[in-house]
């Protein structure tokens, strides 16, 4: 099974890369998302990557995140999603967007995505809605355990001493990424407060939703007041 990808773009296509890894090419498909964020033909390029196998069939799909292909995973694991939904779901909502999204229970979002219909919305958040608390608890543990480098490929030079490289500065975490840090902490914080996993995760995420850039403490202030008791 090939988790992971780290090579040299070699070239893009529509819904897909060409990614060279010491020679060997290997063809990745992408939701358009990931796409938009890859870099240019003869960069260097990271994946994480989830493989389909059948009988008559062997592809990859690329992730830029854990959380992502954790995403993609869960959705495949609905009946009437298959890969291509799936990449449409990330697409249009990102993976921050399907677990508010579902922990909300908000069809309509699901629904917006390419190819997706009204019956297989329902099925997704009915079917998943249970397991968004612990995927959005994953958020924060897997962007600060994954770093934000690309993973540079190795070059082997023969009879020529290596050159001695500069260390790289660690890339800024992006606002996605410190917004799923922010809602797994808010998360922890509530669950130890006693609420259970599922209603607060649906504050936490109505939450992020009404302020995308609320750091931990006003992702708490504002899920407690969503979770106070009403009248």
């Amino acid at each position: 099974m090939i988790g992971k990808l780290s090579g040299i773009l070699d070239y893009r296509g529509e819904d897909h890369v060409l990614i060279d890894v010491r020679g060997v090419g290997y063809i990745v498909y992408c939701s358009d998302r990931t796409m938009a964020t890859l870099p240019h033909a003869g960069e260097a390029v990271a994946l994480y990557t989830d493989m389909l196998v059948r009988e008559d069939l062997m592809q990859l799909f690329g992730f830029p995140t854990l959380l992502e292909k954790e995403w993609h995973r869960l959705l495949t694991s609905v009946q009437g999603i298959g890969a291509k939904a799936s990449l449409a779901i990330l697409s249009a909502l990102g993976a921050e967007g399907v677990s508010r999204a579902i922990t909300l229970g908000d069809i309509a979002a699901i629904k917006s995505a390419k190819g997706v219909g009204p019956k297989t919305a329902q099925r997704v958040v009915h079917e998943l809605k249970d397991k968004a608390p612990g995927v959005m608890a994953m958020g924060g543990t897997l962007s600060a355990a994954m770093g934000t480098e690309v993973a540079e490929p190795v070059e082997v030079i023969e009879d020529t001493p290596a050159p001695k490289r500069k260390p790289r500065k660690q890339a800024e975490p992006t606002v996605a990424q410190q917004s799923a840090a922010a809602q797994s902490d808010a998360l922890s914080a509530l669950s130890n407060l006693g609420y259970a996993p599922a209603e607060a995760a649906s504050a936490v995420a109505q939450a992020a939703q009404d302020a995308p850039e609320a750091g931990t403490s006003d992702l708490i202030r504002a899920a407690l007041i969503l979770l106070a008791p009403k009248g």
